[in-house]
């Protein structure tokens, strides 16, 4: 079974020039032919991300994944005789796969790695994770993922190893050993947890009762480059997914008020549930925000799924009553693109200006919003102020008989 295992070849593959992976999705009953090829766009970027090289991709019309293998066995013999015929490293998949799925696949695909999307997502986690609290959080999640796949990974074993330690005896045994080293490893980062996460409360504590903003959004909206030029801070900003894990938090002053700033892990679709119970603490920046402002590229597509994406994401971590603040980035990068009025297709938002645009969100967002770009700091002057404006008003409500004395 292929877990893991992108990080440790990415330095073989750079050299090689192999490390090359196709993608596969599936398009359900109801759903756009087109989006699903986009889908396909940013597992390719996560690929990419994590040191593989995008190479075709594959998708099959289904009514729901088939249960044994999640494609039919004609796609999936046709992937199997693709990749062995053009030195294929890693098949993957845009759902994540059950144990059985996984390793039927692996029964056909012979020559690949055969990797989910909650794996590589998790891959990147790890690679990305700079301190210890971040890894360790990474670990207790690729572990959670691990743990219900045991079995499947013992019998990939028994291939490799000819044969020993099959299922009638030591096989057996040596799956309930996995499984206890792996709960008591799991055990154990929880514990450790459990004693950064007092820490990082007390820390919180300690700010006494500053107001807080916290910057959420999809991975690479442009959270980081914001943050850096808000707070005059140099957090690490990158055209990559996940560029940011952990949660860093700045003071902020602007005018005579003060309030803390906090730049969170991007969010993304699909993204995986053991990572969001291990990132829980981190999170709790989030849910403690005076006001969330929630961070938009509006240069991308489908920029409203993302945003539903985000605002889903917060009502599972219990934040989804904040108020919000949305900035819409990267204006400098938004493409019009001019409708055709002989086309088959219906018009949609790429066939809008940004005036209009602009005009149409104003007019039906409940959210007070900002269009603007940090990269090239257009109408950033306007975003100081509305920030001012919103922090202002909660600093005078919590400070009556001393406001703005600092």
């Amino acid at each position: 079974m292929a877990f893991f295992q992108l990080k440790m070849k990415k330095e073989e593959n750079t050299k090689s020039g192999s490390g090359k992976a196709v993608f596969v999705g599936i398009v359900r009953q109801n759903e756009d032919e087109r989006r699903v090829g986009e889908y396909l766009d940013e597992l390719e970027f996560l690929a990419e991300t994590a040191g593989a090289s995008g190479d075709r991709k594959f998708v099959q019309k289904l009514d729901k994944p088939e249960k044994s293998t999640y494609i039919r066995s004609g796609k999936l013999e046709e992937i199997a005789s693709y990749c062995e015929e053009n030195d294929i490293e890693y098949v993957i998949f845009d759902d994540e796969l059950t144990g059985m799925q996984q390793r039927n696949i692996e029964k056909v695909i012979k020559t690949s790695h055969v990797i989910d999307r909650t794996s590589l997502i998790l891959e990147i986690f790890a690679q990305r994770a700079q301190t210890s609290y971040a890894k360790m959080q990474v670990e207790l999640a690729q572990y959670n993922y691990m743990l219900p796949r045991l079995a499947g990974m013992w019998t990939h074993l028994e291939r490799q190893r000819g044969g020993i330690g099959t299922r009638g005896g030591m096989g057996e045994t040596q799956i309930e050993i996995d499984r206890r080293i792996v709960k008591e490893r799991i055990a154990r980062l929880k514990e450790q947890l459990k004693k950064v996460d007092r820490q990082m409360a007390t820390q919180r504590g300690n700010r006494g009762r500053m107001v807080r903003l916290a910057l959420v959004g999809y991975t690479n909206v442009g959270k980081s480059t914001l943050m850096n030029l808000l707070a005059k801070s140099d957090v690490f900003a990158e055209n990559k997914l996940f560029a940011t894990l952990d949660t860093t938090v700045r003071k902020v002053v602007i005018e005579n008020v003060p309030f803390l700033l906090s730049d969170t892990v991007g969010f993304i679709r699909k993204l995986p549930t053991q990572l969001i119970e291990a990132f829980k603490s981190t999170l709790d920046e989030v849910r403690e925000a005076d006001i969330l402002v929630h961070v938009v590229d509006i240069s991308h597509s489908d920029f409203e799924e993302q945003m539903q994406v985000v605002e889903k994401t917060l009502n599972e971590i219990g934040a989804g009553n904040k108020p919000i603040y949305v900035v819409f980035n990267k204006i400098d990068a938004y493409i019009y693109e001019e409708y055709d009025e002989f086309s088959l297709e219906p018009k949609d938002k790429r066939n809008q200006t940004l005036d209009e645009l602009k005009n149409l969100w104003i007019a039906d967002e409940k959210s007070p919003c900002i269009f603007i770009s940090a990269k090239e700091k257009i109408n950033i002057e306007k975003l100081r102020n509305d920030l001012y404006k919103m922090v202002a008003e909660i600093h005078a409500g919590r400070y009556p008989f001393n406001n703005f004395l600092w």
